[in-house]
């Protein structure tokens, strides 16, 4: 037995101590050792797992201080007869009513919001488990600095820090992050701000759900292009009907005449969603004319604003404003790991102040042990070093994989960009998006059809999107190979 709920317990993220304490918990826990039971002698114990004594020794003492074992001299260690104490009862299985004659409740009736039924972006869970995952937005292993990371973890657990974080800070947020995003973020996109214009959020998508949650109601009009990031247009889909696609070009989204009627325009400057187009200079003054002249608020999603290949890549549009008409939402996750969801808004302070009031509703507050740990990154030069690292290594990706097309899928059309993680590609006409896509996965690559990004799921063109953070450089040219045989398989 004890054989069997080691190896249940193994975890190579665990040392050899930790893996004992989890399985003597669990055991406990769930049943299979019962209060007052005995538990083998650390000699024992050891010689059953294969492990040194002293390392279970550390864990009887561990558990023993924690009230899970209780130690009786010259008898042994047995689980404390107090350690399921405060534990609701479960309930007799005999007394479990058969579901199938229960009456059922009409929960979809009830819903006023489906949000399962929206069109969305859908990546497999195991998608790691691929060897050529051209997805965009995912977590690469190579490029993740875990040792400065690691460092900055530690020092946020020293005593002082623990009692500047630890705390409920009800609306407020981790001063020292603050201040970072004040003065070494924003200034690379020229913005400039003061702390009571920034607020930090659980990530960039919680922040376009706060803004749309405060801002808009039904009849409310918003703009957003076409095609457009899906997670955007949904959540904008769920406030109000009156959401108006406006076609992007190859420098973004345009000046239309439908501007004069919208309260609010969404917009991706930097880097298009998806196209990854970046918008000129010169369209964003002309945008933000247009904005103060109709009355517009534009909502600038810098999602990917740190990834340039250009030296001197071009200012936030909010960096442009002078008329309190941009609400800016960046993300500070992006360029590090999507896991550790930390995004930020700049806006006037009386936004600032009741989105405080709404988040406090929501969540409270984002953690502020991850707040500080990330405000401590970026102080010590990690962030900066990164952005760096994660430039030079997409500029090679992206140079690999436009090599790789042009040689395997020369009939497939790139659209040009200047950064960013990812690439649009339009597909021959006889070769469906989707179908590409189930094919391609049976031949090891995952790739994203583009027909989600579009407002209507008809007329949508033939596109996918290729993203190159999560593969590495070596396997790209080889992915790209496998994804023509794919399309030669159609």
């Amino acid at each position: 037995m004890w054989e069997q709920l080691f190896r249940r317990s193994a975890r190579p993220s665990l040392s050899l101590q930790g893996q004992i304490r989890e399985m003597l918990v669990d055991a406990i826990l769930t049943g299979i050792l019962a209060p007052g039971d005995a538990v083998p002698s650390s000699r024992e114990l050891a010689k059953l797992l294969g492990v040194g004594r002293i390392t279970v020794v550390m864990a009887y003492q561990q558990l023993t201080e924690e009230a899970f074992l209780l130690s009786r001299e010259r008898k042994g260690h047995f689980i404390h007869p107090d350690v399921l104490q405060g534990r609701t009862a479960e309930r007799n299985p005999g007394n479990i009513r058969n579901a199938d004659t229960e009456a059922h409740t009409d929960w979809s009736r009830r819903l006023w919001l489906r949000p399962s039924l929206q069109r969305s972006i859908v990546k497999e869970d195991d998608w790691q488990q691929f060897p050529y995952p051209f997805l965009y937005g995912q977590f690469d292993k190579e490029l993740f600095p875990t040792a400065a990371w690691r460092e900055c973890c530690l020092k946020s657990l020293g005593v002082v820090d623990i009692r500047m974080w630890a705390p409920d800070h009800i609306t407020r947020d981790d001063d020292s992050l603050i201040q970072q995003v004040q003065t070494k973020i924003l200034p690379r996109r020229g913005v400039w701000a003061s702390p009571d214009e920034i607020i930090i959020t659980v990530g960039a998508q919680h922040a376009l759900y706060m803004v749309a949650d405060l801002l808009m109601r039904e009849g409310t009009s918003i703009g957003i292009e076409n095609p457009c990031y899906p997670d955007a247009r949904n959540i904008f889909s769920s406030r109000t009907s009156q959401v108006i696609p406006i076609g992007v070009d190859g420098d973004g989204l345009p000046i239309v005449n439908a501007m004069r009627k919208l309260e609010y325009l969404y917009v991706t400057p930097s880097h298009q969603c998806p196209t990854g187009v970046t918008m000129p200079l010169e369209r964003r003054e002309a945008l933000l004319e247009a904005a103060q002249k109709h009355d517009l608020i534009i909502i600038e999603d810098d999602y990917e604003s740190e990834s340039s290949f250009d030296e001197q890549p071009i200012p936030a549009l909010k960096s442009l404003d002078r008329n309190n008409r941009v609400i800016y939402i960046g993300s500070l996750s992006k360029s590090l790991a999507p896991g550790l969801r930390v995004g930020y808004i700049v806006a006037p302070p009386e936004l600032i102040k009741e989105l405080r009031a709404l988040r406090r509703l929501m969540i409270r507050h984002p953690s502020t042990f991850i707040q500080r740990t990330l405000a401590m990154f970026i102080s010590l030069g990690h962030y900066e070093a990164q952005l760096r690292r994660l430039g030079q290594a997409q500029k090679e990706r992206h140079a690999e994989l436009t090599a790789a097309m042009a040689r395997y899928l020369p009939q497939c059309r790139i659209t040009p960009v200047r950064g960013g993680g990812s690439c649009w590609v339009q597909l021959p006409d006889h070769v469906p998006a989707q179908s590409l896509a189930r094919q391609a996965a049976e031949h090891g690559v995952l790739i994203e059809p583009g027909d989600v990004f579009f407002t209507s799921p008809r007329n949508t063109g033939n596109f996918i999107r290729l993203g190159y953070q999560s593969i590495p450089a070596g396997q790209i040219s080889q992915g790209i190979k496998a994804l023509a045989e794919a399309m030669h398989c159609l």
